[in-house]
């Protein structure tokens, strides 16, 4: 009989982690949960009452608004994974747009905001049989987690990356300006106080930038099913 484990799936922004989060997941029949989408949605609540912007962010106001702030998730079987829902509303279309993206790691240095989240992370997660990627997940979320990985590639493969995901979904943008907010997400996440984008001890690290999903997926189920046996 397999038993089950924790997965904890750190890195850099665009790095892929959400994809192969979920094919593991599916694979495992485990819960998966996109810590990301979590401070996204904090995020969009912080724009859409005014509380950050491109010349200012009142982080004293959000934080006093944290108790107003219900995130969930719901399954949606026709797409296959779970969507964010902020305050009973789908909001995952929404918190996907680079207009997010250029405040998200801003948001999610405030430490009161990572404190929230991390609590409500682990209560996820305190049976195991879940999937869980973000930034500290490896190193504060889960530092006991079974299977640490830690996904990296070059700025230049994440921004096309996450360039031709926009792009598909219909949005207006710039190659030049995705790359300029992944160089710049990089720098906050890997430089801010609380919880710092590091690799854990015990991680694995995957550079992706010139492997295809399908042999990142085998190789990382061989990691697993050391694991579960």
């Amino acid at each position: 009989m397999t038993k089950k484990i924790t997965i904890a799936i750190d890195g850099f922004s665009s790095t892929g982690k959400s994809t192969i989060a979920k094919q593991l997941a599916k694979e495992l029949t485990y819960i998966y949960v996109d810590t990301g989408a979590m401070y996204r949605a904090v995020t969009l609540y912080a724009m859409q009452h005014n509380y950050i912007s491109e010349n200012h962010f009142n982080s004293e106001k959000l934080i006093a608004d944290l108790h107003n702030i219900s995130l969930s998730f719901t399954f949606n079987e026709e797409l296959g994974f779970a969507e964010m829902f902020l305050n009973g509303t789908n909001v995952e279309r929404e918190i996907r747009t680079i207009e997010v993206s250029k405040f998200v790691s801003k948001v999610a240095e405030v430490s009161e905001i990572r404190k929230k989240l991390v609590r409500e992370q682990q209560e996820m997660g305190k049976n195991k049989g879940i999937v869980m990627d973000g930034r500290d997940i490896g190193t504060v979320v889960f530092p006991d987690a079974e299977l640490k990985l830690f996904m990296t590639a070059s700025a230049d493969k994440r921004a096309t990356r996450r360039y031709k995901e926009l792009l598909d979904r219909g949005d207006n943008v710039n190659y030049e300006e995705i790359l300029q907010n992944v160089q710049e997400r990089d720098r906050i996440d890997s430089t801010r106080e609380d919880s710092p984008l590091v690799m854990a001890d015990d991680a694995i690290e995957f550079d992706n930038s010139d492997m295809g999903l399908k042999e990142q997926f085998e190789r990382i189920m061989s990691l697993v099913n050391a694991r579960i046996q």
